[in-house]
């Protein structure tokens, strides 16, 4: 009697890489909708802290989040060449304004390796891990994660 049963391992999965500050950065590559030039979307709003505006993009109305400024860095003023990262979420869709596109990637599991323990802070969750692929560093972000941060307000004590 002979055993058909196929098991397999994880599969590789793509990375779409951008840059953030001099770091290089990956996101699950079908979350991706599309790759636009900042200067090809019609924007109408003013920009605010981290968001970047408003756009229309084929007929969609999506927020720019400008991930410089959310990462922490402070930008220059964007380059007409500035790439925007339209991603659909489950619960929207939505740009992210980023340093450069640098390509997409095929990671195998055992090409991710899990970020070193930080003793002083918790990693936050949105933090998958480390890529690393022909002597490249990827810092491998759950995108859905992370645009379901909630910002820390400030306590207002009741009178």
């Amino acid at each position: 009697m002979h055993d058909t049963t196929i098991t397999s391992g994880p599969q590789p999965q793509q990375f779409l890489s951008f840059t953030l500050g001099g770091l290089e950065y990956g996101i699950d590559f079908a979350k991706v909708q599309e790759l636009r030039v900042l200067k090809t979307l019609e924007r109408f709003a003013s920009s605010g802290e981290i968001i970047g505006g408003v756009a229309v993009s084929r007929g969609v109305i999506i927020a720019l989040v400008d991930m410089r400024l959310a990462f922490g860095s402070t930008p220059d003023a964007p380059d007409p060449m500035t790439d925007v990262i339209i991603v659909r979420l489950s619960s929207c869709v939505m740009g992210m304004v980023v340093d450069g596109v640098t390509g997409v990637l095929t990671l195998s599991p055992e090409q991710i390796a899990p970020l070193p323990p930080n003793a002083a802070e918790p990693r936050p969750d949105y933090l998958l891990g480390l890529g690393q692929a022909g002597g490249r560093r990827l810092i491998l972000v759950d995108i859905e994660k992370l645009m379901s941060v909630q910002r820390p307000t400030s306590a207002r004590q009741v009178a």
